[in-house]
């Protein structure tokens, strides 16, 4: 098998507890017949069109050729660069591929103005650009495109002959596209986009940077018989009631890559499970670790290990205390075997895989921003030079920079977490992600980062639909160059603010406290960020 499971302490007896259930009712076999009534009836709708995902193999097999065909035909024009204009699932997916096989993308999943630079200014004449949506409606992506289109044009380049779309069939973008002659490559429409690594959405930007995505899909196509048969032995059942069926509910998992070859899965996985289970005040709350995460050893009740290894190391059921799971395997079957784990965990939490029904009202509040482009809210007040805002409860209770990062740990319940949001260029400040390590050592809670606007797909769900726990550290930069987007009333820097602010507004209407901090000088402010911080 290719696909090794290991289990121990509360997922060990979790497993025992739930197994022989998932099996008796069939379950693994009855998500791959496409059975929408495994999630009750009120998913059953959603259920029926989300589903396609597990035919992704057999699906996706006669789109290798024509991606290898266009990867060729590229090749001979002098392109050598691929870039790829994606959020979500459109990105997270071709980024762990391209990576784990060593092969160059440059994923665009940002609307910071310094970043979409950056990804205009890298080899233009020499790149195409893949842009995936699943409508074309994404604002992000679409803003993206744009951007790309016009800057062919003033380089005297054809953007027909440097544009590749991935969307749904008949989508508005699959329409407009095809008039404008763009290439188009269609993915299954029954295929939620955080389930759709193995699908047009992963296979067209990896196989065009050049990935041998028939290995891929040789991998996932090794593990799709075990996965479908009711048995003890299936890896999907496994996985989906160690992470989803302790009692009472580890509901923070840990992850961490621990020495695998794959690189960046724990990223993909944040948001399958995040998006899929953050709802109806419930769910899985994936935090991204390293080796000497606070967390490992702090001895949280809620708290559940997930290591993502080479080797799964011991029995299924070994003896001892740590609750740990470790998971090990080829890369196209670690995609399948998790998305049937996440929706065996929904069935099991009473929750609907398929929908993200919170993730919504952010977009709306980012809509309405722009549409009525309010001045900016005023600082509550300044410390050396970051601009401190808030919700009441947060700001009410400081008065600098250092004591408003500690009422935003002190309001963190005993059960909650602290979610940071780096609504920056992540390439100019990757340093920001070491304020992860930092707060969760102080807070003694799990802590969470995601660069914004990337996370608003993914763990955004989590935090407005999930268990009202959370506390909101939103981390913006004033940007030293914006850059207007073409046919469109608003710049990215505009864009990414109201992003900010629309998370914001949306999280407090929630009840969630919200500490947002605006760097004016990202490169003097940082310092003064981690002193305040520790």
């Amino acid at each position: 098998m290719t696909i090794s499971i290991a289990v121990s302490g509360a997922a060990a007896d979790a497993v025992r507890r739930h197994l022989g259930a998932l099996v008796a009712d069939e379950v693994a076999s009855g998500i791959t017949a496409l059975n929408p009534t495994l999630w009750g009836p009120d998913a059953e709708a959603e259920s029926a069109i989300r589903l396609g995902w597990t035919e992704s193999v057999a699906i996706s097999r006669p789109l290798v050729p024509e991606i290898v065909a266009l990867r060729d035909e590229l090749r001979a024009q002098g392109v050598s660069h691929i870039a790829l204009a994606g959020m979500g699932g459109s990105s997270l997916a071709p980024e762990v591929i391209t990576r784990t096989m060593g092969v160059e993308l440059t994923v665009l999943d940002s609307t910071d103005p310094g970043q979409v630079l950056a990804a205009l200014n890298d080899r233009l004449s020499e790149t195409a650009i893949v842009v995936s949506s699943k409508s074309g409606s994404t604002v992000e992506t679409a803003s993206q495109r744009r951007v790309f289109e016009k800057a062919f044009a003033d380089a005297g380049i054809d953007p027909v002959t440097r544009v590749i779309v991935v969307t749904d069939p008949g989508s508005p973008l699959d329409v407009s596209a095809r008039a404008a002659g763009y290439r188009v490559f269609n993915a299954d429409a029954n295929v939620g986009g955080r389930y759709s690594a193995l699908t047009a959405f992963g296979l067209v930007p990896s196989g065009l940077a050049g990935v041998d995505i028939a290995q891929l899909l040789d991998e996932a196509e090794a593990i799709s018989l075990p996965l479908a048969v009711d048995s003890e032995e299936n890896p999907g059942l496994i996985l989906g009631a160690a992470i989803a069926g302790t009692s009472p509910l580890r509901d923070k998992l840990g992850l961490l890559a621990d020495g695998t070859h794959i690189v960046g899965l724990p990223d993909w996985v944040e948001q399958l499970i995040a998006e899929s289970t953050g709802k109806l005040g419930t769910g899985l709350l994936p935090v991204v670790l390293d080796e000497d995460a606070a967390e490992i050893t702090a001895d949280l009740d809620d708290f559940l290990l997930v290591r993502l290894v080479d080797e799964a190391g011991h029995e299924l059921f070994p003896g001892g205390d740590a609750n740990e799971v470790r998971v090990s395997g080829t890369l196209g079957a670690q995609f399948l075997v998790w998305e049937y784990a996440t929706v065996v965990a929904g069935r099991l939490l009473g929750i609907n895989p398929f929908d993200q029904p919170d993730v919504e009202s952010a977009k709306i509040a980012t809509r309405g921003l722009l549409d009525a482009r309010p001045e900016p809210a005023p600082a509550a007040f300044v410390s050396e030079g970051i601009e401190v805002r808030g919700t009441p409860e947060v700001i009410g209770a400081a008065s600098d920079l250092q004591s408003a990062i500690d009422v935003l740990i002190e309001e963190v319940p005993e059960d909650g977490y602290i979610s940071i949001q780096a609504y920056v260029d992540r390439l100019a400040l990757p340093q920001l992600a070491e304020l992860r390590a930092i707060l969760a050592e102080r807070s003694g809670r799990p802590v969470t980062f995601g660069w914004g606007p990337r996370f608003l797909h993914s763990t955004g769900q989590f935090h407005k639909g999930g268990p009202a726990v959370g506390a909101f550290l939103q981390i913006l930069a004033t940007p030293a160059e914006d850059l207007e987007i073409p046919e469109s009333p608003f710049t990215f820097g505009e864009l990414i603010q109201a992003q900010a602010s629309g998370d914001a507004s949306v999280l407090a209407a929630h009840g969630r406290p919200v500490l947002t901090l605006t760097l004016t000088d990202a490169a003097a402010n940082v310092s003064t960020l981690f002193d305040a911080a520790r």
